[in-house]
């Protein structure tokens, strides 16, 4: 499926600087991106791009189709009209991490006012072909929103027996009533579809592809598990009879209980997986390439009880495997994916990932416990996969190696044949140089940051996903670094016409 060996920097865009307390779409996304073509890297992989929820996860969503308001570059509403430059005063908000609460409640006054601004303007026509075109989704998105405000953030198996069982004749009055809020969830929605748009064009017309990341669950308190109960193994209150997670193993004695809902494969299969088809459809519209998060579960998952405390006593099913993959080509093409295939090996899995030609990943901090037979050496590597030298749910590269064992510690230095100084960008020239078609270095690594800048620790419940970097720290050192080492090993960009012209001439 990748033919060309690419490198490139993932980096979600709440972590860009700026004044605003958090990461926008605006001016620094241009410059990362005018950054990372000077660099030679033709890859962005980001984060999911959802509205996000409690604990500020990205993969924790709102709504598997929608994006995150927080992500809007204010500057941009001011050139529309809709804000001033008093509105873009702000308060002393940090700039290298986001404070997610304070953050949240001044952007929403600001968007708020924006609002306001624009129903006073009247012009609208962008905005209503927006909603009529993305309807199928954002009508229930901007419901549900409204409602949850309405509710003071309950999530919807709290509300009201009529709103949470979707009764018709409550949605109507529902909708009525909330009618003002409903067009300021669209109008949110409109924006930010309309700035991220315009930004992957800028980053293509660079050659650059963008990389997005689809987990394979929602979240219970979400606008898909409300809207589409039935696709879910839901009880008749919005109980969820089983919910996700993974089994006990080296590293959690009780295994991990996610809490999201487990679909109802059998029903889905029986409409082509539609719910699943549309949701593909709108991330290769916002993305180049997809990396699908927790792969394995289209093989098979692990289910324990909806009212389990711990993820001890639960078992695998069957995911939809072929079948799934089947009617969501036949209906769509070609998939860009990317199978993150990470956990406890299973041949199955394996197996429906090459069935397909899908990429897996290869992350390098996970190479150094065993020994030379380690699948994630790079030595040990087939070409069609990504690596990484650690990803979001790591330590950053250096404060990983400053925890890691004096044994890992001396199998990386013999290997590298390097004295461990500067371990970040040993691993950067070793993903490099693999064989891997992809190579992917999180930003932290890039800029040899210790474990301050980790992006998220899994299982903590608090202080995630708060990195951002200052501008001074996007370097033209760490550009001409990673240039160099696209040029060395074989990344560099071949434009599609030179392609064909060197195969010919071979």
């Amino acid at each position: 499926m990748f033919t060309q060996r690419l490198s490139g920097i993932l980096l979600h865009p709440t972590s860009f600087p700026g004044p605003y307390g958090i990461g926008d779409l605006g001016k620094q996304a241009y410059a990362f991106l005018d950054w990372l073509a000077q660099a030679k890297q033709r890859l962005w992989q980001v984060l999911p791009l959802g509205p996000t929820g409690f604990g500020d996860s990205p993969y924790q969503c709102f709504s598997a189709f929608a994006g995150n308001p927080l992500l809007i570059d204010p500057e941009d509403l001011r050139r529309r009209g809709y804000l001033s430059y008093r509105d873009l005063a702000v308060p002393p908000f940090p700039l290298n991490r986001v404070d997610y609460g304070p953050v949240i409640q001044w952007k929403q006054a600001l968007l708020r006012r924006a609002f306001a601004q624009f129903e006073k303007l009247g012009d609208a026509s962008a905005f209503d072909a927006f909603c009529q075109e993305e309807a199928a989704w954002l009508e229930d998105y901007a419901l549900f929103m409204a409602l949850k405000d309405a509710h003071h953030g309950r999530p919807w198996h709290e509300w009201e027996p009529a709103l949470r069982d979707r009764e018709p004749a409550a949605l109507v009055k529902a909708r009525d009533r909330l009618a003002g809020d409903i067009w300021f969830h669209r109008f949110t929605q409109w924006l930010f579809f309309d700035q991220w748009r315009k930004l992957k064009t800028y980053a293509n017309q660079r050659h650059i592809q963008i990389i997005g990341d689809i987990p394979i669950y929602v979240a219970r308190d979400s606008a898909d598990a409300w809207a589409h109960r039935d696709q879910f193994l839901f009880d008749e209150e919005g109980r969820p009879i089983v919910v996700a997670g993974v089994p006990p193993d080296y590293f959690s004695p009780t295994g991990q209980l996610w809490g999201n809902p487990i679909y109802d494969w059998e029903k889905m299969a029986a409409d082509g997986y539609r719910w699943w088809v549309e949701r593909f459809r709108a991330n290769l519209r916002l993305y180049d390439i997809v990396r699908i998060d927790h792969f394995r579960g289209f093989y098979n998952y692990w289910v324990v009880p909806g009212d389990a405390e711990t993820a001890v006593h639960g078992e695998w099913r069957d995911g939809p495997r072929q079948h799934f993959f089947d009617a969501v080509i036949a209906a769509l093409g070609e998939l860009p994916l990317i199978a993150e295939d990470l956990g406890e090996p299973d041949p199955g899995v394996y197996a429906l990932r090459d069935h397909y030609n899908f990429p897996g990943m290869k992350v390098l901090q996970f190479a150094w416990a065993s020994d030379a037979r380690d699948p994630f050496l790079p030595h040990n590597y087939d070409k069609n996969c990504v690596v990484y030298t650690g990803t979001h749910d790591n330590d950053t590269t250096r404060g990983w190696y400053e925890k890691a064992s004096e044994r890992e510690r001396d199998f990386v230095r013999r290997y590298l044949r390097v004295d461990g100084h500067d371990i970040a960008w040993d691993f950067i020239r070793l993903a490099m140089m693999s064989t891997a078609v992809l190579a992917l270095i999180p930003m932290q690594d890039a800029m040899n940051l210790g474990s301050e800048a980790r992006m998220n620790t899994p299982a903590v419940a608090a202080g995630n996903w708060a990195w951002r970097y200052l501008s001074s720290q996007l370097t033209k050192g760490i550009q001409a670094g990673l240039a160099e080492l696209v040029e060395l090993y074989g990344r560099a960009y071949i434009p599609p016409e030179e392609r064909k012209t060197s195969q010919h001439a071979r």
